[in-house]
């Protein structure tokens, strides 16, 4: 990879990073609220190399090592720097797997957020989709029979990667539902939790909300060492925004469909290359910046128009 390309990859990373990370920041906020000067210095310090480190750099590095264990865990942080023809040919045949159940992760991501979740509606079909929110549970089957059916056609991992990652959705989707339960009970000043305590519930929390972000990076790259250098930057960004610019950013109502929409195009793209159509590198940190771009132009619009 060009300097170019390298500088591409983790900007665009950060961003997505830094974008798809908005709910989790906004609990972080409100956490960070009901506890000590002391524990908040403490979580937002040490809490940026647990978040930076154990989870956005250990995460996809496992992830790598657990589709090519013939690369070994060390040869999977420096495998696609290395010059080696038989590495990159590891490489080649573990990444539609891991692709593909990536993209399911964050196909269904999209469209549980379409339709189920709240949101501001920034456009004209959002408001549909949300009042036929009994259909989700119908759609995602549907996408995912559908991405199966043809994913066996070509070999059973590639089907079994889709299943994974439709599988991980679920598990971290009810670990989030539980995550709002738990914070509303933070928030109400009767949960007698000790700071300590908050402390751990915000790095899960973290865990759990950065596997988005950790599996939509393999859309910009399987470099390891560039995911950790992007979404590094992301979270460090996202941390500096839970101190300082928390009111601000709420301010942009549309920044979290930006995400979500970004969510959408890099599922896609590794769906596509899964199934062995290959989208040229730039795509994935291009259209992330499209499409965050435009509903940023959408939030200053309509904060001109609506002032807060």
């Amino acid at each position: 990879m060009d300097i170019l390309a390298i500088t591409l990859t983790i900007v665009g990373l950060a961003l997505f990073e830094t974008i798809s990370s908005i709910d989790n920041a906004i609990i972080n906020a409100e956490v960070l609220g009901t506890m000590s000067a002391k524990a908040r210095r403490w979580f937002l310090i040490w809490g940026i190399l647990i978040a930076v480190f154990l989870v956005r750099g250990l995460l996809p590095w496992i992830i790598i090592w657990a589709s090519a264990p013939d690369l070994g865990f060390l040869g999977s942080l420096t495998a696609t720097f290395s010059n080696d023809p038989k590495v990159h040919e590891i490489i080649e045949k573990a990444a539609p797997p891991l692709l593909m159940g990536g993209g399911v992760f964050l196909i269904l991501l999209f469209f549980h957020w379409l339709f189920l979740e709240e949101k501001h509606l920034g456009l004209p079909h959002e408001k549909f989709f949300q009042e036929q929110g009994i259909w989700f549970y119908t759609i995602a089957a549907l996408v995912l029979t559908f991405i199966v059916y043809f994913s066996l056609q070509i070999s059973g991992a590639l089907a079994f990667g889709a299943v994974v990652g439709s599988t991980a959705f679920f598990i971290t989707h009810g670990f989030k539902q539980n995550a709002e339960a738990q914070e509303q009970r933070l928030l109400s000043g009767k949960s007698g939790i000790s700071d300590i305590s908050k402390i751990l519930y915000l790095e899960i929390i973290d865990a759990t909300f950065s596997i988005d972000g950790v599996l939509g990076a393999f859309a910009f790259t399987l470099s390891v060492p560039l995911i950790l250098a992007g979404n590094g930057l992301g979270a460090v960004l996202v941390r500096q925004l839970t101190v300082s610019n928390m009111d601000t950013v709420k301010k942009f109502r549309f920044l979290k469909n930006g995400a979500m929409y970004s969510v959408l195009a890099l599922g896609a793209i590794m769906v596509t290359d899964g199934f062995g159509i290959h989208v040229p590198q730039w795509v994935s940190p291009v259209s992330t910046f499209v499409i965050i771009g435009y509903f940023f132009g959408l939030s200053v619009w309509d904060l001109k128009k609506n002032p807060v």
